[in-house]
């Protein structure tokens, strides 16, 4: 079977939804997972998540990098990491080098030019300067894979793209080809109570994912698959409907403008989800998770 490498840049540890598309990931037999990056706050403590995840997954020799804790210009960011408490008694590394991140993603893209998944899930702020140190890179991809935005769903911002607006606007700005964004208004569609987690969540990586979530349930009370389905979509990107053109984003120092997603519809780089089959991406997603269940 040919595997598809991938290299996954997340934000693990704030909402619950980065742990459960690197379950997928590492369970996904269709994949070749590179290595993590992490972004935005404590990259340490996001790190060390990947690191017990991966652990659980008989995967521990996965390549995790530190990548920016900090937004490029302005932007609210994100300093905390809520669900580093489920892990704090846990074995697990805090020493790893920061700001490697964007030079290991340099690296691994230009060792296999056009064979490489670029999949990121959370603020844009590794990425936006992995291409502006290197313009070369997003032709150098396969493709671009990101969950952000709000597309379908009006005016509305949606996290991802609000943190470090400047480094949102850098990408979709930024010469490239072959770039699919999943928005919030189709994610939000994926949904299960915390009640159906905890019941479906069994066995491993799933198991450990589920301690991360009862730290995301003390405040909410379900659970949203906005990773898993960006994720998903690499290995079966018939889940959803799409549209194509340019995605437009402000660079703004207002606050109540910055992050902002437009999609022109149109000729241009872009692939923007539009509508999810829901009932398929579950089955997918736990028929890769929990193949014998």
């Amino acid at each position: 079977m040919y595997k598809l490498p991938v290299l996954l840049d997340t934000d693990i540890g704030s909402d619950i939804d980065d742990a459960m598309a690197l379950a997928y990931l590492l369970r996904q037999p269709r994949c070749e997972l590179l290595g993590i990056t992490t972004v935005t706050g404590d990259v340490q403590q996001r790190a060390a998540l990947a690191e017990v995840i991966c652990r659980a997954a008989g995967q521990p020799d996965i390549p995790i990098h530190c990548g920016r804790r900090d937004v490029l210009v302005h932007g609210v960011g994100q300093p905390r990491v809520p669900q580093y408490a489920a892990i704090e008694r846990v074995a697990h590394r805090l020493d790893r080098p920061e700001n490697t991140a964007v030079e290991f993603l340099q690296r691994e893209i230009r060792s296999r030019p056009h064979e490489v998944t670029l999949l990121t899930i959370g603020p844009y702020s590794n990425i936006a300067l992995l291409f502006a140190l290197d313009p070369e890179i997003p032709f150098l991809v396969k493709s671009i894979v990101s969950m952000g935005g709000i597309f379908f769903g009006g005016d509305r911002r949606e996290w991802n793209a609000l943190v470090d607006p400047t480094a949102t606007s850098m990408i979709y700005t930024a010469p490239r080809q072959n770039h699919l964004t999943v928005g919030l208004d189709v994610t939000e569609h994926c949904r299960l109570s915390a009640d159906e987690v905890r019941r479906r969540f069994v066995g491993e990586p799933l198991s450990t994912v589920r301690t991360f979530a009862e730290t995301w349930f003390s405040q909410v009370k379900d659970a949203t698959f906005h990773d898993p389905l960006a994720a998903a979509l690499i290995f079966k990107p018939g889940l959803c409907a799409y549209e194509s053109g340019l995605i437009e984003v402000p660079v703004t120092p207002d606050l109540n403008l910055c992050g902002m997603t437009k999609l022109v519809a149109g000729d241009g780089p872009d692939q923007v989800a539009k509508t999810v089959d829901v009932d398929l991406f579950f089955e997918e997603y736990f028929s890769i998770v929990t193949p014998h269940a």
